[in-house]
C-alpha cells in the first residue's frame, strides 16, 4: 500500500488553507498514493477565539467537507484530513478528523480526546479545553487491507487509546499533529515509534511545521513508523510538503506474532505504601 502524507503550515485564512491542501492532496495521488492524510488543523492554525469564530461558520466548513469529498472521489484515494476546527452549539469547537473512501464517502469523523493544556519552559503555555470540547469515542475504519486507527496530536501521550485500537484490529495507526516546536523536538520521534512497538503496528503522523500567521512554531518531521519500530518515512524538515512510504501490513502480523504483548494484559491492583515514622527501621 502506497501512502502519503501532507505536510503543512496552515495559517489564519480558512479558504487558502484548504486551496494548499487540496493542491498537495493531488500531488500525492499523482504519485501512486491510494492513502493521503493532513496534519492537525489542516483548515486553520488560529489561537484567538474571536477571529477563529470568524473563520469556522457551518458553512466553511460544510463547503471545504464537500470539497475534499468531491477531491477524493475524483482522485479515487482515501482521504484522511487531519483534523478541521467544526463549531459547536456551546460556543466551543470540536478538532474534528475526517475520512472519506475512494467514493468521496465519509466513513467516520474522530474528535480529539486528549486536550493541550500545558505550561511549557520559556512562558509557553497552552490551553485547548477553553476552546475546543474534547471527544468522548475512539474510532477505528476498514479501508480494504487497512484498518485505521485514528488519533490527533496529544492523543500520541495516551498509550491506552491506541492499545484500544490494536486490540480491536487497527494495523495502522495514525496521529496527524501540530506539535510545538519544543515537545517536537524532545519526544515526537520517541513517542511515535513507542506507540508502534508496543502494539506491533504501521504509525503515520503528518504534521505541521514552521513559524505560523498567528505566532506559534511547529516542528514539523512527518513520520511513518513501521511495527517494529524503525522509520520508514520522513520529511526531515519543517517545510510543506509530501512524503511518500510503502506499507507491507505483513509486518503487522509478524511483529505481533514475535511479541505477542496485545494478548498478554493481565488485571492487576495498585498498592500504595507509605513508611510512618513508627515503622522506621534503625
Amino acid at each position: 500500500m502506497k501512502i502519503a502524507l501532507i505536510q503543512m503550515r496552515s495559517g489564519r485564512t480558512m479558504s487558502t488553507n484548504v486551496d494548499e491542501a487540496c493542491a498537495l492532496i493531488a500531488q500525492a495521488a499523482a504519485q501512486g498514493a491510494t492513502y493521503v492524510q493532513t496534519p492537525e488543523m489542516t483548515t486553520l492554525i488560529e489561537r484567538d477565539r474571536d477571529r477563529i469564530a470568524t473563520e469556522v461558520t457551518e458553512g466553511a466548513v460544510d463547503a471545504a467537507t464537500v470539497r475534499f469529498a468531491t477531491l477524493a472521489r475524483s482522485l479515487g484515494i482515501a482521504l484522511h484530513i487531519g483534523s478541521m476546527a467544526v463549531p459547536l452549539a456551546d460556543g466551543r469547537f470540536a478538532n474534528r478528523a475526517h475520512l472519506f473512501n475512494s467514493d468521496g464517502a465519509l466513513i467516520t469523523t474522530y474528535d480529539k480526546i486528549h486536550m493541550f493544556d500545558v505550561d511549557l519552559a520559556g512562558g509557553e503555555s497552552w490551553r485547548e479545553s477553553a476552546i475546543y470540547a474534547p471527544g468522548e469515542r475512539c474510532a477505528v475504519a476498514d479501508l480494504g487491507s487497512v484498518r485505521l486507527g485514528l488519533g490527533v496530536c496529544y492523543d500520541l501521550r495516551f498509550a491506552k487509546l491506541f492499545r484500544a485500537q490494536a486490540r480491536a484490529g487497527a494495523n495502522l495507526l495514525t496521529t496527524p499533529a501540530a506539535f510545538t516546536r519544543q515537545t517536537g523536538e524532545a519526544h515526537w520521534h520517541v513517542l511515535l515509534r513507542a506507540r508502534a512497538i508496543e502494539t506491533g503496528s504501521y504509525v503515520a503522523a503528518a504534521a505541521q511545521g514552521g513559524t505560523h500567521e498567528d505566532g506559534r512554531e511547529t516542528y514539523g518531521h512527518s513520520l511513518v513508523i513501521d511495527p517494529w519500530g524503525m522509520i520508514v518515512a520522513e520529511k526531515d524538515d519543517d517545510e510543506p510538503g509530501v512524503l511518500m512510504a510503502d506499507l507491507d501490513i505483513a509486518k503487522v502480523a509478524d511483529a505481533r506474532a514475535k511479541i505477542p504483548a496485545l494478548t498478554h494484559d493481565r488485571d492487576f491492583t495498585l498498592e500504595t505504601v507509605s513508611l510512618s515514622p513508627s515503622k522506621a527501621v534503625a
